[in-house]
């Protein structure tokens, strides 16, 4: 396994499913991320504020705002930043086609690689059966899922204190229960099935938490993951080679880039 120092300039940047306005939102680590690093475009895909927990009860600590603010100073210095509104931010499709404080609003873009490839750019919960006709459901997995979240937290504060890295336990749960992993596979296929039929080289998505970047069926599928358990954000290079990067675990980061298929 190859290991890189993480470069300080990216081409493209990739987050979603940060929640904010959520307890579980990891605001500061990623503050201190995106302020480490530089990009020409930075695309927020989805889930970026949780509007249905606000809904129940207002969470807003300074953190928040200070990342909000961050996006807003790097599109007024001339950054391409794109928002794509997921499920949980879901009235900001509303405004689709408009520019709001420089952040262009959008339903879905197509991103062009420095090589030249091109990527369709959307959330990924239309393909989410569960989210699209069973909503009930979906809020009982959500609250099983915070619960484990919590738990989380409580856990890693105490391997800290033992001198230990960051675990994610919901996501080693995730990984393992068979019906999750089945619902990931599905939601991969249905989402490259999409690109496919939009003519496109791939696809970068979010929504189920879980980072991946394969080739499946000459499609490039990415998913950027998450900023309340994984922490993890897709990046494109200079030379168009894409990376999943993982700034917590480590001041370095594996190689992730995949070469296109030939």
């Amino acid at each position: 396994m190859n290991v890189i120092h993480m470069p300080r300039h990216y081409r493209t940047l990739w987050l979603s499913d940060i929640h904010l306005g959520t307890k579980s939102c990891r605001a500061d680590d990623l503050l201190r991320f995106i302020q480490s690093v530089e990009f020409d475009n930075l695309y927020l895909v989805g889930d970026i504020v949780d509007c249905w927990r606000l809904k129940k009860s207002w969470y807003w600590p300074p953190s928040h705002s200070a990342f909000v603010q961050e996006v807003l100073n790097r599109a007024a210095a001339g950054a391409n930043v794109i928002f794509v509104p997921g499920n949980h931010d879901e009235t900001a499709r509303d405004y689709a086609g408009l520019t709001v404080g420089d952040v262009k609003v959008m339903t879905d873009a197509i991103h062009e690689t420095a090589d030249g490839r091109r990527l369709l750019i959307l959330h990924g919960d239309a393909f989410d059966g569960v989210v699209r006709y069973a909503r009930w459901l979906y809020y009982f997995g959500d609250w099983s899922y915070r619960s484990a979240i919590v738990l989380n937290h409580w856990f890693n504060i105490a391997r800290k204190r033992l001198g230990m890295p960051y675990w994610s336990l919901s996501a080693f749960l995730k990984h393992r229960v068979k019906n999750a992993v089945q619902f990931i596979a599905n939601f991969e296929d249905a989402v490259v099935a999409e690109a496919r039929h939009r003519g496109v080289d791939g696809v970068v998505c979010g929504h189920v938490h879980h980072a991946e970047m394969r080739m499946i069926d000459g499609i490039l599928y990415c998913n950027d993951g998450d900023w309340v358990e994984s922490c993890t954000a897709l990046v494109e290079h200079h030379d168009g080679t894409m990376e999943i990067v993982r700034p917590l675990e480590t001041v370095e980061v594996d190689v992730r880039a995949l070469a296109w298929a030939s």
